[in-house]
């Protein structure tokens, strides 16, 4: 399709100065800032969806028509111009290019490869701010609604799908090839962590249909998804009475924290993963990770998980050099209970009973405490629940004890909380796969957790980049196009959302 340039580039033109008298004009001087905004965004759009007509058109019209000759040998000759179509934040732009054709050897658009076009019709930027809408919007419909309230166009669910399942796939691959950090950017204390939350699937086989679910019945079920991170931190010696102080008189922490020079030690490089695929797939990879990371810089070794037996005896199997720790804020949710089944909720010597109980604990007289409770359970005005409780808390404690020698730990210096995996459970697999009505199937879940951890590991350009060569390598037999000719510009921050944090008490 022949096209005048010039007269193109003359439409434009003027198509700019209606933008500027739309800012400048009487009309104008009477309207309101937010008038004026959305008028003039409406007309970018549309400017900058001639600008990139143009470009497309020129690019066409200085193609060559000469026959193509193909790496095999063969030579395609022209056939004629043909359209594909473009879908960019500016909307669907044709683009009509030259294409070679042969009858028994197909044919050929060489401008395709020379633009590294993918083979569907929507653009990267296009593609990379839909995937990060998937990725952080709590569901695909909702995330289009919120692109097509800015942008003025559809985009179905199933199209959403369909990138998350193509673009998730290549990120295992990104992730073998990426080099591990710097030895120089790390910090001495190699840390592990591993957690489970459940997803909610898609049953695989249909069940009869119900109007109204029994006790106990649910339409889904849930899939453990193993959440593991891997950091490295700097030591942080404190002692059982500062961490005391920090969970129960935050008041006096805060003062004392200010008197502090140093800053607490911050989690470096850290790498969050989540699969559906099980405890020991999660852990093998998790270990290549690690393996990627040691070195004279690591001084120490430790991995944390919470009380559960499989998790631990795998984690210890993974990981035999490392020093497992049982994360102690699970046992010391343990003696909140019993304090409440003891003392009732709101009784101020529950908090004094909990501290005292915490304070043994952390300084490793955990066994005292262990004696303690079934002294207690043993009281004959106790209660079935009562006993309950604290037997129940003394034979975790005893379990665990292998795990639980927290002075030590302290005066190391080591993390004894799992509050980078724990938040990880929360914001990264269940605000996301486990609100009201959703369900999963395993591939759309697993796929959209790995888009998920590129971009909370702060790779998502480096990973769309890469993804972009990938495809085209699939695709083209032409080299990917040189980066050093133009500026690669790749920044989501303008519609990245950030989850909201909370304070959290280090530990």
């Amino acid at each position: 399709m022949s096209t005048d340039l010039s007269q193109m580039k003359t439409d434009i033109r003027a198509e700019f100065e209606t933008v500027i008298d739309f800012v400048t004009n009487e009309q104008a001087q009477v309207a309101t800032a937010d008038q004026i905004e959305r008028g003039l965004f409406r007309r970018l759009l549309s400017l900058g969806a001639k600008l990139l007509l143009l470009f497309f058109q020129m690019q066409a019209q200085a193609g060559d028509r000469e026959p193509l000759s193909r790496a095999d040998g063969q030579e395609l000759p022209y056939h004629n111009e043909q359209k594909r179509t473009y879908f960019s934040i500016f909307g669907l732009i044709p683009l009509w290019r030259p294409y070679f054709y042969k009858k028994g050897l197909g044919g050929e658009a060489p401008l395709d490869a020379e633009l590294s076009l993918g083979a569907d019709r929507y653009s990267d930027l296009l593609r990379d701010l839909i995937e990060y809408l998937a990725v952080y919007v709590p569901s695909y419909g909702k995330g289009m609604e919120i692109l097509g309230r800015i942008f003025n166009f559809p985009v179905s669910t199933r199209a959403v799908q369909k990138m998350v399942i193509e673009d998730g796939a290549d990120v295992e691959a990104y992730y073998e090839q990426k080099p591990p950090p710097a030895a120089s950017k790390e910090a001495e204390i190699l840390v592990v962590q591993a957690d489970g939350k459940g997803v909610p699937m898609v049953l695989e086989e249909p069940v009869e249909a119900k109007v109204r679910l029994g006790k106990g019945q649910k339409r889904g079920r849930k899939k453990e998804a193993i959440v593991t991170t891997v950091y490295t931190i700097g030591s942080a010696p404190r002692t059982p009475e500062e961490v005391v102080d920090n969970l129960f008189h935050p008041n006096k922490k805060a003062s004392e924290a200010k008197q502090k020079a140093s800053p607490w030690p911050k989690p470096q490089n850290k790498h969050l993963w989540a699969t559906l695929d099980g405890k020991d797939t999660a852990l093998a990879r998790l270990a290549k990770q690690v393996d990627a990371r040691q070195g004279d810089h690591i001084l120490q070794k430790i991995a944390l998980t919470d009380g559960d037996p499989a998790l631990q005896t795998r984690v210890e199997t993974h990981f035999p050099d490392f020093k497992l720790i049982l994360d102690f804020i699970h046992p010391n949710e343990y003696l909140w209970e019993v304090g409440t089944s003891l003392l009732g909720e709101t009784n101020e010597q529950r908090t004094q009973w909990v501290a005292a109980q915490t304070l043994l604990m952390l300084s490793s007289q955990t066994e005292q405490v262990i004696v303690d409770l079934r002294r207690l359970a043993k009281a004959p005005e106790r209660t079935k629940t009562q006993q309950e409780k604290l037997l129940k808390t003394a034979n975790y404690f005893e379990r665990n004890l292998p795990y639980m020698d927290y002075k030590t730990y302290l005066t190391n210096g080591w993390s004894i909380a799992s509050g980078v995996i724990e938040g990880a459970c929360r914001h990264f697999v269940k605000d996301r796969f486990e609100l009201s009505g959703m369900r999963w199937t395993q591939q759309g879940a697993e796929l959209l957790l790995r888009l998920r951890a590129i971009a909370e590991n702060g790779d998502w350009n480096a990973y769309h980049l890469y993804r972009q060569r990938q495809r085209h390598q699939r695709l083209y037999t032409l080299p990917f196009p040189n980066q050093d000719r133009f500026e690669l510009i790749r920044n989501p921050s303008y519609f990245r959302i950030i989850p909201t944090t909370r304070n959290r008490v280090e530990i």
